[in-house]
């Protein structure tokens, strides 16, 4: 662990090191290289650590399909990402290290990408061991000279070849997975995305494409990519404009901001921090008679500026003490976990004794929720004030978070 740190210190002072552009190329592909071995020797790290927990949770009677609980999170916290990221990650590098052995190499020495070696996994992963094996050793002597977009295109094209009815059957299962998902964009925009089949999706498309060309045609002064982000979200919402949207609004900001012209920016519910000025034309502008915005105020504490009480004269909603741990915590309150939440959970738990309070409660996702039960790890609110939450896993390795600033 030492000689670990140490490196990354001497890579801090690498560049005032480096003296021309020859060497500063040299360095560019010796850090890559760098990057790659460094991603494999953690994979191997993360498939002991994962094998050792799992044996241990089963050791102290945790049922086998439960036994892999709680390793996604910790591995989570350790890399800063979510449990779910990690998850996929432990799962990939199980499949490099067991299944792929050459791909692994490859990754192990340099020579390709963790992007590259995900891909051969995730491509691979219907297949039957035998038939995954054989498409590693093909793609061994081709997968070094590739780009990230041909390894893929291989991986597929090989992974099809091996077992075709397989490639059907994943198929299958795709259009199972058809989803519909919110991400925030830059400038307070946000990308709704749709997973379909392959017809429908083209098939969705081409109705958009068709009625913003005839719009055009008659001189309608939008872009026809206006257009057509305009009409689908009429079409979604019922609307007579895209503008005309009716919501309850979950703005958090201060009472300044919203009356006063102070610019501290607010935060909407389920995007993120918006400027103030947006969020005050979002509150008034929209009060139209095509539409009605409703506004819940929230209070926050002056000092901790965290969401700390809730007006509760709502109308067509109750559980205003619901409500409020949601907008206070915003997305699950596990450290790195950007889940939404799911569950709300008694940080002492209510059967023993914990109150359910703002205080002694706070918003997870499912998986955050389950895992704080298994052996080994605890939850305690050490700052009421600033409600900071400590996670202790069973490592004995300790986590804190605090509320987003409202």
């Amino acid at each position: 662990m030492h000689e670990l740190t140490g490196l990354v210190d001497r890579l801090a002072a690498l560049p005032s090191a480096v003296v021309d552009d020859a060497e500063r190329i040299d360095v560019i592909a010796a850090l890559e290289k760098l990057k790659a071995a460094a991603g494999a020797a953690q994979a191997q790290i993360i498939t002991q650590f994962a094998a050792s927990q799992e044996a241990a949770n089963t050791a102290t009677g945790v049922p086998a399909r439960h036994a892999a609980r709680g390793v996604p999170e910790q591995v989570g916290l350790a890399r800063r990402v979510s449990p779910a990221a990690a998850a996929r990650q432990v799962t990939q590098a199980r499949a490099l290290i067991e299944q792929l052995p050459a791909t692994f190499t490859l990754w192990q020495r340099g020579e390709i990408s963790e992007h590259v070696a995900t891909i051969v996994a995730t491509e691979t992963s219907h297949l039957a061991a035998d038939d995954r094996q054989l498409v590693d050793k093909q793609l061994a002597g081709l997968l070094p000279t590739l780009s990230p977009k041909r390894a893929h295109a291989a991986a597929r094209r090989l992974a099809i070849e091996a077992d075709p009815r397989a490639a059907v059957q994943r198929a299958g299962r795709a259009r199972e997975d058809r989803l519909v998902s919110i991400r925030p964009a830059p400038d307070t925009m946000a990308v709704l995305s749709a997973l379909l089949p392959c017809e429908q999706g083209v098939a969705a498309y081409a109705a958009l494409r068709r009625h913003a060309d005839t719009l055009v045609g008659a001189g309608d002064g939008r872009s026809r990519d206006q257009i057509m982000a305009d009409t689908l979200v009429e079409r979604l919402t019922g609307q007579a404009t895209a503008d005309a949207v009716s919501a309850e609004i979950g703005l958090v900001m201060t009472d300044a901001a919203l009356l006063a012209g102070d610019d501290t920016a607010a935060d909407l519910d389920d995007y993120g921090p918006v400027p103030a000025e947006l969020a005050r034309t979002i509150a008034r502008g929209c009060d139209t008679e095509q539409a009605r915005v409703f506004v819940r105020r929230l209070f926050t504490d002056p000092a901790a500026g965290i969401v700390t009480g809730c007006d509760p004269r709502r109308r067509r909603f109750d559980g205003s003490l619901a409500k409020l741990l949601v907008y206070r915590d915003r997305t699950c309150r596990d450290p790195f976990c950007d889940a939404p939440i799911r569950h709300l959970d008694h940080i002492r738990p209510h059967a023993a004794g914990g109150a359910t309070t703002p205080t002694n409660g706070r918003g997870v996702c499912e998986r955050g929720n389950y895992v704080r039960h298994m052996p080994g790890w605890s939850i305690h609110l050490i700052d009421p004030r600033r409600h900071v939450v400590e996670t202790t896993t069973p490592t004995g390795h300790r986590y804190r978070s605090t509320p987003p600033h409202g």
